[in-house]
């Protein structure tokens, strides 16, 4: 179960469940129902990956299991696209450095919604408790995209404007946010675990000034019960 804010930006907040699953085979291939399909390598202190999958959508209207709300009426549909990523972390002496850099391909170009855009992820991680009691780990992380994604998830353009409630808002490149995130992993047997996440995310001057924003701060919660085999 994940508790979020309907949309980066919102102040309203939704409770759905979450479902995944990731198989990884002795090669390195793998299939995430949160990336994709990709190759990754994890060594004794460097992993790194690349991968194939579906990026993220908004609707313009509530619905239990999407984010968006009824409140971006007139602002139009983010659809999913095709998006290329590749990560990698690095461990230095417990703390783990970490970027991930994505990139959505074009839906439509004449779409205010449907341009290619780029995403950026860079983060410092630690082992925080290892123990009897499970283990906990904390990160650090800042968001970047270019033009086009600030303008697709936090923009308004002259069109939008008309058909909402928003006045016009030109995004430019540059800082998304910045935040941390908590998790503690508690095993409960040799295959199965529970995990807990909270993540926490500032919205920084670029998208934080954005009129579909109604609050900078942003949390989310989760609980998730994992099981390998």
């Amino acid at each position: 179960m994940a508790n979020a804010p309907r949309y980066s930006g919102s102040d309203e907040r939704m409770t759905a469940p979450v479902l995944g699953g990731k198989i990884i085979s002795p090669w390195g291939v793998f299939l995430d129902t949160d990336t994709g399909l990709g190759w990754g390598y994890e060594g004794n202190a460097l992993s790194y990956s690349a991968y194939v999958g579906a990026s993220g959508s908004r609707k313009d209207k509530n619905e239990s299991m999407q984010a968006g709300s009824k409140r971006l009426k007139g602002m139009g549909q983010i659809k999913s696209r095709p998006q290329l990523g590749v990560s990698a972390a690095y461990n230095l002496g417990g703390v783990i450095i970490g970027a991930t850099l994505e990139h959505a391909l074009e839906e439509d170009k004449h779409k205010e919604t449907g341009k290619a855009f780029t995403h950026l992820e860079l983060s410092l991680g630690t082992h925080l408790y290892e123990g009897p009691y499970g283990s906990i780990d904390a990160a650090i992380n800042s968001h970047f995209g270019d033009r086009n994604y600030l303008q697709t998830w936090y923009g308004v353009t002259t069109d939008q404007a008309t058909r909402s409630r928003f006045k016009e808002y030109r995004a430019s490149a540059g800082n998304i946010s910045n935040g941390m995130s908590l998790s503690w992993s508690v095993p409960i047997n040799e295959h199965t675990q529970f995990s807990t996440l909270l993540d926490v995310q500032y919205l920084a001057d670029k998208a934080g000034k954005s009129p579909i924003v109604e609050q900078r701060l942003q949390a989310s919660v989760s609980g998730e019960l994992q099981y390998t085999f």
